[in-house]
């Protein structure tokens, strides 16, 4: 399974002055009269939005784009079946015209599709170019090719304007997964079927904006003329890719870009959030949906005894991480799921609060422990991420002092990239992991850390979800709840399921949760209707200069 723990930074866009001249004229013309109101067929605001950021593209195909800020692109250039509302979690529909029509036995969707609606290339959009769509997606063989291919049987054209999905097995979150960026309409006279056919460099969709250009330091993008919905509130998007997280931030200062969004440091956005108000600009925070645990493998000994994992629980602060490291630009996370969802409970907090030392003490010396024979634990961190190097060297500390040196942690940093990669393997007892949602729902944070189709309660999962991350966690009651969960499509019952799988998370601590991350964006003076909204949508469209 590909996982999505690392994989969001980019954009860099150089300005290239034509010299001291050019100059002068550009600031005349700025400093001269407002020209007179677009004509009517323009969109409703017709000037245009620069955006900053430090992310990097590996490509914008959305049959093998898997990572972060490639998907704020692709849900500003295409469309899926269905969206969610922007000022709140509710899922509506966008290519479709209405939520499915479920089957009895659940593995029956019937969606009918909106018309009227044009490709970025002229073509008209209906059911066949929606199968072709999803059909790429699953067969091209694309990183975040799984997503879809695991849990759909087969899509067909059930009419010229009605989708049909047959499902493997029964799988409540359907309609959330369907939203993934990637499950996007594309044209299919601008893409091909077929192992490995990607165009990483191009983008032919249906939605608000035409991708224009596409370039190593800059991405443009122009309002579609012929897009069926509300017009955006601006003529275009310029993305400019930025080298270091201090070139964006001075971009910004100085008026460079209007918008600032992904590769702050925490200590240029706590800048930033304190000049906003004096200096017109606006600072959009909202609670994120990325979230840092500890993974503990319970195969390593002595991790395989669950008293030691309760133990190190147990001498977790993760007040004292977010004061530290994110400087109040982080949310202490106390269960799998974080509190951006109404199913989240705080089971960490209610089992071991904010650590207890006393009986971390009792629980490590019962197994043997003591300061004269400590137990040393090798913990894993991405070297390349400066939180979690600073996150190792507070645990690092706290431990040994809470545990008055019957535990210790000793660090080592390894480069994500072959990090992430090696979790599989087995080797690191425990590792620093942050994990970044597919698609707005809790299954996301329960059935890749808790499922396991192959082990037993001896050996540890030696096949399935869990085995990416790096536990080797297996519970056989576990494995049946999470089945369950994504099987049951009733709101209440499927809730009780996964308040039970928090619950079993918090007694077998194979993961750690620590915090979960806010999101920022800025945006400069007289720039205004930049939000990120509550499932982690960056609306582009919405952004206009009064």
């Amino acid at each position: 399974m590909n996982f999505r723990l690392e994989l969001r930074q980019g954009w860099r866009f150089t300005h290239r002055w034509l010299g001291l001249f050019c100059l002068v004229v550009l600031l005349i013309v700025s400093c001269g009269p407002r020209p007179a109101s677009a004509p009517s067929n323009s969109p409703r605001g017709s000037e245009r939005i620069t955006l900053g950021t430090t992310a990097k593209i590996r490509t914008i195909d959305p049959a093998d784009a898997y990572e972060l800020f490639p998907g704020a692109l692709l849900y500003n250039l295409g469309e899926r079946l269905y969206t969610y509302d922007l000022e709140t979690t509710t899922l509506k529909p966008q290519l479709a015209t209405a939520l499915p029509q479920v089957s009895e036995d659940g593995l029956t969707y019937r969606i009918p599709l909106r018309q009227g609606v044009f490709f970025h290339d002229g073509s008209l959009f209906n059911a066949e170019a929606m199968v072709f769509s999803l059909r790429r997606f699953m067969e091209n063989g694309g990183q975040p090719a799984f997503l879809l291919a695991e849990p759909i049987a087969k899509v067909t054209a059930s009419a010229e304007y009605e989708l049909t999905i047959t499902l493997k097995q029964p799988f409540a979150a359907l309609p959330a997964l369907l939203t993934f960026f990637g499950a996007c309409a594309v044209s299919p006279k601008a893409y091909d079927i077929g192992s490995g056919q990607f165009k990483p460099q191009a983008f032919v969709g249906t939605g608000p904006y035409q991708l224009m250009e596409y370039g190593s330091d800059s991405i443009r993008m122009d309002a579609f003329t012929r897009y069926w919905g509300e017009k955006p509130a601006n003529s275009g998007i310029d993305v400019q890719f930025l080298s270091t997280p201090a070139n964006l931030f001075n971009q910004f200062q100085t008026g460079g870009i209007d918008v600032a969004y992904q590769g702050l440091e925490v200590d240029q956005i706590q800048r930033l959030e304190k000049e906003a108000s004096a200096l017109g600009w606006q600072a959009i925070a909202t609670p994120g949906n990325a979230v840092t645990y500890m993974v503990l493998n319970v195969k390593q000994e002595p991790l395989n005894q669950v008293e030691i994992r309760q133990a190190i629980a147990l001498l977790i602060d993760r007040l004292l991480i977010n004061e530290r490291v994110f400087q109040g630009q982080a949310e202490p996370l106390y269960s799998l799921i974080p509190n951006t969802f109404e199913v989240a409970r705080p089971v960490f907090q209610s089992a071991y609060g904010e650590g207890n030392p006393a009986q971390a003490r009792r629980l490590l010396t019962e197994a043997g422990y003591s300061a004269q024979n400590p137990l040393t634990l090798d913990l894993w961190y991405p070297s390349n991420y400066v939180p979690r190097r600073l996150i190792a060297g507070l645990l690092q500390a706290l431990v040994k002092e809470r545990s008055q040196g019957i535990l210790k942690f000793k660090l080592h940093g390894v480069e994500s990239t072959v990090g992430n990669h090696s979790l599989s393997k087995g080797i690191y007892p425990a590792y620093l992991l942050n994990w970044y949602p597919d698609f707005f729902d809790p299954d996301t944070y329960i059935q890749p850390f808790l499922s396991c189709t192959q082990g037993s309660a001896q050996t540890g999962c030696q096949q399935g979800a869990n085995q990416s991350q790096g536990s080797f966690y297996y519970n056989s009651e576990v494995n049946q709840l999470v089945e369950q969960q994504r099987q049951t499509p009733d709101p209440q019952a499927r809730e009780k399921l996964l308040i039970q799988l928090q619950e079993k998370a918090a007694a077998d601590v194979p993961y750690i949760p620590l915090v979960q991350q806010k999101e920022y964006a800025f945006s400069g003076q007289g720039i205004d209707g930049v939000k990120i909204t509550q499932t982690q949508q960056f609306p582009l469209w919405t952004i206009r200069k009064s």
